[in-house]
């Protein structure tokens, strides 16, 4: 989706990528802050968890957990709240850098592996996201989106702490 802030499309885009939190979408304009200058252009994403069709067979030892109209709502309801992160996101930012045009996109899947998978697909020069701070036992235990990008991503990285 293109929010209304949108220019001609241009060959350096940075990629932001949130959860929506206070947090996040605060780490995303200080990272934009440190590259504007190289882009003229935003592509914000959030990641929904996407399908699961377990969800709609069972286990073959009961039946399904959800019919499929509930399931499409829950799906229906993903989305809608995607936008919602997104579109306040764009909010936030586009008030505090002007010049710079926004495109939204919801990615699904894991959202590490899925932020990686986007910034490898075209014009993408670099990804701003915010860390939580977590340290050693509870990174290892729970994962980080950021140390997973870090590692991963096909571009530069640049990550913010807002704590």
């Amino acid at each position: 989706m293109t929010s209304e802030l949108n220019a001609p499309p241009t060959d350096q885009v940075i990629l932001l990528a949130t959860d929506g939190s206070a947090r996040a979408n605060a780490a995303l304009g200080a990272g934009l802050q440190l590259v504007a200058a190289d882009s003229d252009a935003a592509l914000v994403v959030t990641v929904v968890p996407g399908e699961d069709p377990g969800l709609l067979v069972g286990s073959g030892h009961a039946g399904p957990a959800m019919s499929p109209s509930q399931y499409q709502d829950m799906l229906d309801a993903q989305q809608e709240g995607a936008r919602t992160i997104l579109d306040t996101a764009v909010e936030v930012l586009a008030l505090g850098i002007p010049g710079i045009a926004f495109d939204t996109e919801i990615l699904v899947g894991d959202p590490g592996a899925a932020i990686c998978m986007r910034a490898g697909a075209d014009d993408v020069i670099g990804i701003v996201l915010g860390t939580r701070g977590r340290g050693g036992l509870k990174r290892a235990l729970l994962g980080s989106v950021a140390d997973h990008v870090v590692r991963n991503a096909p571009c530069p990285v640049i990550t913010v702490n807002t704590n």
